[in-house]
């Protein structure tokens, strides 16, 4: 009974956090300025109770495992998740069904808990859809606005679309072995012709997922029309939480077959690459602007995953840790201008260093990560994902991501110059930011230096990986 406590840890601490605001809603009417510092409190403990009492085990005739290494995946999620309820404080204090929001919230964060620890197709199916379907709901939080309804309705049309190409795949997997269980599959696979095409098209629903191209053309749509909450949570957390699943996918059911997917994998990334950072340059809306650049980022996340090494998986973990950190500090700056403003494009941002040089400063901080340029821990990041990538001599592959990282600095410092560089006649006022969002972003710039500094916890991660 102790280690269902121990191995449940994670899944029970949010399970336990929905209660709570389920309880709290239904009682009585509390205020959001009341609510939301309750809920970034718990939050913050589910946050710091994460990091003990991690054991190794599986449960459920092995439906369910967990390890050191899924542990710390949870841990960066929950991190993500604490984060957008500090950088969103404006937002969540607007709305008018905040307990709501977070319940919607957690019960897909708990979805991607236990999508990492499935241990078979079913457990992972079921998990996958608990994870997606909340986000829908979320991204129609803005009732007011119809652009929010109909990123909605492309999120449901788009998840519903991935989910039965999974469930095809899945069936056809089932159909030609009789097994769903991970560990007993990666037996039996092999390289005929109908597990190769039940395997692509597990590919393909990852692919959505990830926004992967030519699967992407959702994720703009929603990112722009969604809440700015959504959208972050969208872009960080659930590809974070994908991309994980996809290396346990990868490595340990379909490792048999690590030869054509390899190829696949490379010839998605290049793609993925060039058309997220060529579309990136014409964007004006910063959450499509972002959208596209996230886009990009899962092509150097790709790379990492196809050098099919302890070494790849360690360096896309840690890169998702500084990816959350540099994405979410980009987000949460264009969420307290546009709570303050409502405004959203980068012609706006003109001139904002000389009325907001602390928003200017963390912004161009997170854009510097994002881009990989040193001394920002982005630039670590790639640099250990293309090394992962090199170590099996795809030179061409590399060559490319290294072109691509140079378009995507052209972007990113056009967005730098706006705001500091490129003068307006009506810039963005001096913004009041609250204490709550300012303690966010201090974390995001704190992250996005001491990750690239701090070699431990790179080790640390590759230590756990291996």
């Amino acid at each position: 009974m102790d280690a269902f406590f121990t191995l449940l840890k994670h899944e029970l601490l949010v399970t336990a956090l929905i209660f709570i605001l389920l309880l709290l809603k239904i009682s009585r009417t509390i205020k959001n300025e009341t609510l939301l510092p309750l809920i970034q409190l718990l939050l913050l403990i589910n946050c710091a109770a994460g990091f003990f009492w991690n054991e190794q085990g599986s449960l459920f005739d092995s439906m369910f495992y967990t390890n050191p290494l899924i542990a710390l995946q949870k841990n960066i999620l929950n991190i993500g998740v604490y984060l957008i309820s500090l950088l969103f404080t404006d937002w969540f204090k607007k709305t008018a069904h905040l307990a709501e929001f977070f319940i919607l919230l957690l019960s897909a964060l708990l979805g991607m808990f236990f999508l990492i620890s499935s241990g078979n197709f079913l457990m992972f199916y079921l998990a996958l859809e608990l994870a997606t379907i909340p986000v829908a709901a979320m991204a129609n939080f803005d009732l007011e606005k119809k652009v929010s309804s109909e990123s909605a309705m492309k999120m449901i049309l788009s998840s519903a679309f991935s989910s039965g190409i999974l469930l095809f795949g899945i069936s056809i997997i089932y159909g030609v072995t009789g097994i769903i269980n991970f560990a007993e599959l990666a037996a039996v696979v092999n390289n005929s012709t109908i597990q190769l095409l039940a395997f692509v098209f597990l590919i393909t629903a990852f692919a959505f997922k990830l926004s992967i191209v030519p699967f992407h053309l959702w994720t703009a749509d929603v990112y722009e029309g969604s809440p700015m909450p959504t959208t972050a949570f969208l872009s960080v957390i659930s590809k974070g939480a994908v991309a994980f699943a996809f290396i346990t996918a990868l490595y340990k059911v379909f490792q048999p077959v690590a030869g054509v997917w390899y190829n696949m994998l490379m010839v998605l990334a290049v793609i993925t690459m060039l058309v997220g950072n060529f579309f990136a340059l014409r964007q004006q809306n910063i959450k499509r602007f972002l959208a596209f650049s996230s886009i990009a980022q899962v092509g150097f996340i790709l790379l990492g995953i196809g050098s099919n090494t302890a070494n790849g998986a360690g360096a896309v973990v840690y890169f998702i840790l500084i990816y959350i950190f540099s994405n979410l500090a980009a987000f949460g700056v264009a969420a307290i201008i546009s709570a303050a403003t409502g405004k959203e494009n980068i012609d706006d941002y003109k001139g904002l260093y000389k009325t907001n040089p602390l928003l200017s400063w963390i912004l161009a901080l997170a854009l510097f990560s994002l881009a990989g340029i040193p001394p920002t821990a982005g630039f670590f990041g790639k640099l250990f994902l293309i090394s992962s990538a090199a170590a099996k001599g795809s030179y061409a592959f590399i060559i490319i991501a290294a072109l691509n990282m140079i378009i995507s600095l052209y972007y990113y410092l056009k967005v730098i110059r706006a705001v500091f560089m490129d003068k307006n006649e009506k810039p963005i006022e001096k913004l009041q930011v609250n204490v709550y969002a300012k303690l966010g972003l201090f974390i995001c710039g704190a992250g996005i230096v001491l990750l690239g500094l701090l070699s431990w916890v790179y080790e640390y991660i590759q230590a756990v990986v291996q």
